[in-house]
């Protein structure tokens, strides 16, 4: 019966995860709060009196061990799902009121839109100008800033009728350039966007009422991309994962702006210059600039206010090493705050509840130490011949499984359907190694330096990184080891030696290890980078239709016959970019070359000259857009990134399916991204709304 009532309660979350109308309200949301605090403290309880292996002091040190790695993970994760206490939203109901009331008001601030450029390519920063100088705010200047120095970025800023200051050093990084535009400018409001991100035409005018209040000073909005991160891409489940950001901008953002906490992301935010200058602008100390300079506003008692609808979108990280280092990076960066003036541990007049809600994100990165040793530790059962916990199957039934099973059934119910409690663990293999070793290096006080992700780059060939793929191999061979091991020690009827281990610790022991062994494989599979020669972000838009018509010839008698004789289809866009459409056509037929396109959106007919490049195969075409057409080109980009709406927040798919893809994919060779293959990102459908 002690092993049974855990079960009981468990009835409860899954109850609620079932019932809409119950999902997210206040009083669910506390008592599931409750019973994940009570599970996790009758667990430590229970591995503090009754699993600690003590028959030798290697045996007592490695119990130990585990078991704080344990108790600070159980209890660091507990963190962020009890500052959800509070109610809290993000803040889309405060924003339509705020907008309401500044439209009828009188307050029309200028605006310095500010890009800060370093060497990204020039197809890059022209697609975020493109959407910069496309905002429908009318007191809005864009300023291109630019640390590279290149001619041809000024050249394009004069052509899109951008401002450009290149300052002809690059002390201080971003923040650097960052202050250099605001000593360039004189508006009252400045907003950021980095070189890779494109806002929708309504930015402004969704965020500006937000800061009608005299203690506000920032809003910030979400990142989402128009590209699947590597790990989406290479494990082709751009369609079941959801990207890495996506549980922080739509659970732990709102969740800190209840209690005054929101963290400035660097990127898709507009702040008062006023309040900017109260600090002494952006922190050219901080590797996160925005991170540390939205903690000293908070602490001179502005207020940072977060808007949890997606209003641009950029470029995730195209390789797995760039994503990795991107993750170092943003480690670093976070880390590196604990020491400065303007930290969550120093900053002067902050509260108790926001230097907790802080602190709650540098925890985040100290985790991936005690992570690491968890994923470690199941080596010593067979290499060792140590068993770091001993359990039985009473233990085992009735505390181990219950606290796993109440995790499992509520985080993705808790944190709103943005991320999987066990799917976003496994392929997650592959940064233990990198991101230990940066927290390690970090806490030593070696943070390196500022380095841009790169973007849009072409790959011939499919590979993995060696920096990555060596330690998860050396890992793999490990673990195999081990299980050899453990299998022998099994089939021996149980552990005896030195460790003192039951049958029941060993089977948790090998169990341990096989999960180990599947993380591992997912992290190698996760590892092999898609060949790509076009890493033009793809797009999926429902309910995309169109028209394809021969293209009519220049002579006048030749257009009259081709005229007559001219057969449209029509199509269905299975996937477009800024380059080229992927067409189903209704009807399997010849077609001719070039065509017309006409495409039909809820806002404008499209209509663009095009080449097939592929094709038909199975009723499907793929065409390139032609060339000059550039205010269509102009057109179709705008609609395409711009349009007001367009970037959906999908919830995660249910688990179990979502694993058994990834175990499909995982016997899969690696795919060749093109046409028909491509890695795609879905866009809301276009309603028309403006």
């Amino acid at each position: 019966m002690n092993a049974l009532w855990p079960w009981l309660l468990l009835l409860w979350p899954l109850a609620l995860s079932r019932r809409e109308e119950t999902r997210y309200r206040i009083w669910a949301r506390r008592s599931v709060l409750l019973l994940l605090v009570g599970l996790t403290l009758r667990y430590l309880h229970w591995r503090l009196t009754a699993s600690l292996n003590l028959a030798s002091p290697a045996s007592t040190s490695l119990s130990w061990l585990l078991l704080l790695a344990e108790a600070w993970l159980l209890l660091s994760g507990l963190l962020p799902l009890l500052l959800g206490w509070r109610a809290f939203d993000d803040g889309r109901a405060a924003a339509d009121a705020a907008a309401a009331a500044w439209r009828v008001g009188s307050w029309r601030p200028t605006v310095a839109v500010l890009v800060p450029t370093c060497g990204e390519p020039l197809a890059v920063l022209e697609r975020c100008l493109v959407g910069c100088t496309g905002l429908s705010y009318p007191h809005a200047q864009v300023w291109v800033l630019d640390d590279s120095q290149r001619p041809e970025v000024e050249a394009l800023a004069q052509r899109m009728g951008c401002g450009y200051l290149s300052r002809g050093q690059s002390h201080g990084a971003k923040a650097g350039n960052l202050n250099a535009g605001l000593a360039a400018t004189t508006s009252e409001l400045v907003a950021v966007f980095d070189a890779d991100f494109v806002p929708q035409q309504h930015f402004l005018e969704r965020t500006i009422g937000l800061l009608a209040e005299p203690k506000a000073a920032l809003v910030q909005t979400p990142q989402v991309f128009f590209n699947a991160d590597p790990l989406m891409r290479n494990l082709a489940m751009e369609g079941w994962m959801l990207p890495d950001e996506d549980n922080f901008y739509r659970w732990i953002e709102p969740v800190r702006s209840a209690w005054g906490a929101v963290v400035c992301a660097g990127t898709s935010f507009v702040v008062k210059r006023a309040a900017l200058a109260d600090v002494g602008g952006f922190n050219e100390a901080a590797l996160s600039e925005g991170f540390v300079t939205g903690i000293a506003l908070l602490g001179h008692g502005w207020q940072v206010r977060y808007l949890g609808e997606p209003l641009s979108a950029g470029l995730a990280a195209e390789t797995l090493l760039d994503f990795v280092r991107q993750r170092q990076r943003w480690a670093a960066g976070t880390l590196q705050s604990l020491r400065l003036p303007q930290g969550p541990l120093r900053q002067p007049g902050l509260g108790w509840g926001q230097r907790l809600a802080l602190l709650e994100g540098c925890l985040h990165w100290l985790n991936q130490l005690p992570r690491l040793l968890l994923l470690l530790m199941p080596l010593s059962y067979g290499l060792l011949g140590i068993a770091p916990i001993l359990i039985s199957r009473e233990g085992l039934l009735g505390q181990l499984l219950p606290l796993w099973a109440g995790l499992l059934l509520s985080v993705g119910w808790l944190n709103r359907r943005s991320r999987h409690a066990l799917l976003t663990e496994l392929p997650n293999w592959v940064l233990a190694v990198p991101l230990a070793t940066t927290v390690a290096a970090s806490l030593l006080g070696r943070f390196g330096g500022f380095r841009i992700t790169p973007k849009q780059q072409p790959r011939e060939h499919g590979g993995a990184a060696p920096l990555l793929a060596l330690p998860l191999l050396l890992l793999l061979a490990l673990n195999g080891l081990n299980l050899i091991s453990l299998g022998r020690a099994l089939a021996g009827g149980g552990a005896g030696g030195a460790s003192g281990a039951s049958s029941a610790s060993l089977q948790l022991g090998l169990t341990w290890a096989l999960l180990n062994l599947l993380g591992l494989l997912v992290a190698l599979r996760a590892c092999w980078d898609c060949a790509d020669r076009d890493p033009q972000p793809w797009l999926a838009v429902p309910q995309l239709r169109g028209v394809l018509c021969p293209a009519q010839p220049a002579d006048a008698a030749a257009a009259a016959t081709a005229a007559a004789t001219a057969a449209c289809f029509e199509v269905h866009v299975e996937a477009i970019s800024e380059r080229g459409a992927d067409l189903q056509l209704d009807a399997p037929a010849a077609v001719a070359r070039p065509q017309h396109l006409q495409l039909s959106t809820a806002r404008a007919v499209i209509t663009l000259r095009c080449d097939v490049t592929d094709g038909p195969k199975h009723g499907r075409i793929s065409v390139r857009w032609s060339d000059g057409q550039g205010e269509t080109l102009l057109q179709l980009r705008r609609w395409l990134l711009c349009r007001p709406g367009c970037w959906q927040q999908r919830g995660a798919a249910h688990e179990a399916s979502a694993l058994l893809a990834l175990f499909k994919r995982l016997v899969q060779p690696p795919r060749r991204l093109a046409a028909g293959r491509r890695s795609l990102v879905w866009q809301a459908p276009d309603s028309g709304v403006r």
